[in-house]
């Protein structure tokens, strides 16, 4: 039995099982913000070709190294809703700046930005290469 660890290292590709014990997956993306340690959920690949799945934080049982374990059954895993990815942010910048002062002002802008609107950081997800070697391993079970 191994010890217990943070969200903050999970990666893509770590196991992911069912209440019972049964694989149901692999982590395919990590939603959360690490730098204010919070965890929203997973983005789980239940199949090669399928897409991932959403797994709220609120029903991970526990995070061992290499493995996630949820507090669902592998019905209630079928059942689950597909991930959607997070909004992303676009920076627009004005054609010219006009001097000094508005640099200065874009710039205090952008840090207020980040201070009170922090973009979510996360892990990319399993790229084809990834999922093709995920089916494969499946079928050898």
């Amino acid at each position: 039995m191994t010890d217990p660890v943070s969200w903050l290292l999970i990666r893509p590709g770590w196991k992911v099982l069912a209440s019972d014990g049964s694989e149901v997956g692999e982590v395919d993306e990590i939603a959360g913000d690490d730098t204010e340690d919070i965890f929203d959920g997973l983005a789980i690949a239940t199949s090669a070709l399928g897409k991932p799945r959403y797994v709220p934080a609120e029903q991970v049982a526990e995070i061992t190294d290499g493995t996630v374990r949820l507090s669902l059954t592998r019905q209630q895993v079928e059942a689950l809703p597909e991930y959607l990815e997070p909004a992303t942010t676009l920076e627009v910048e004005p054609d010219s700046k006009g001097g000094f002062g508005e640099t200065l002002a874009a710039d205090v802008r952008e840090v207020e930005g980040d201070v009170f609107a922090p973009i979510q950081r996360h892990e990319h997800p399993m790229n084809l290469w990834r999922r093709l070697a995920f089916f494969v391993r499946r079928l050898g079970k």
